[in-house]
């Protein structure tokens, strides 16, 4: 490939997404007529456009002929935040996936639930079969166990309600009250010990931001019987937390 050779653009794309950033320079909107001289586009281009962005969802014209950007673009802003935040986080996991052979994980509450941000996986290091889905076993993993434990007593006991204690092995704790004290005895390191699945062990560390106030959770998963090695290994978890830590720092 010629890295010399300019990249074909098209013309009316770079006008509409120009057109666009002149519609968000005005707050308060502004006649297309404006638009159009601001952008230096013929008024019957700058109207076509606008009607085509409106007809997507990206601009809309109130009722005084004002335009405005539209809802989707709030929409994409939205998912651009999460992009923004893998993409930065996404380097750590692997970095930690590489460094330990296993793979690596990021949660967070989000909406009052423990989602799965990211996992960093690779052939010699796959991630674990998400065969339940996480929404109903958070109570057996490493890494829904240490964001259970950062909620207060009513924001457990009420998401406890909302998601059974469901069994999926012999070794899943299935008693709320013996889930409740194994949360309240966590010092730091959450362990899994086969109570997602046959053959997996699980561990996870908190991850805070800058006030110390717990966001969420960077776990790994490997095979049961290297849990062990992996617990020896509990303090380059916490250094690949702190990282994520001003990560965080950069991006929320």
């Amino acid at each position: 490939m010629d890295e010399t050779r300019k990249p074909t653009l098209i013309a009316s794309v770079q006008r509409a997404l120009h057109l666009m950033e002149v519609v968000a320079s005005h707050p308060n909107g502004a006649p297309a007529k404006q638009l159009s001289r601001e952008a230096g586009l013929p008024l019957a281009t700058t109207y076509h456009l606008l009607r085509t962005l409106a007809h997507e969802g990206y601009a809309m014209r109130l009722s005084d002929g004002i335009w405005v950007l539209g809802d989707r673009v709030q929409t994409l802003q939205g998912q651009s935040k999460t992009q923004q935040l893998l993409a930065r986080i996404r380097p750590t996991l692997i970095a930690l996936r590489d460094e330990l052979g296993v793979a690596s994980y990021f949660g967070m509450h989000v909406d009052d639930e423990i989602r799965i941000i990211d996992i960093a996986d690779g052939p010699r290091a796959p991630r674990v079969d998400l065969w339940v889905g996480f929404d109903d076993a958070a109570h057996a993993t490493a890494i829904g166990k240490c964001m259970l434990a950062q909620l207060d007593e009513d924001r457990r006991r009420d998401y406890l309600s909302r998601h059974p204690l469901v069994d999926l092995t012999p070794h899943t704790i299935t008693e709320p009250r013996r889930l409740l004290s194994t949360l309240d005895t966590q010092s730091g390191l959450s362990l899994d010990h086969e109570e997602y699945a046959i053959g997996t062990g699980c561990a996870a560390v908190p991850v805070t931001d800058a006030t110390g106030t717990v966001v969420g959770a960077l776990a790994i998963s490997c095979r049961s019987t290297k849990l062990p090695k992996i617990e020896a290994s509990v303090h380059r978890m916490k250094a690949t937390a702190a990282r994520i830590q001003r990560t965080l720092s950069l991006t929320i």
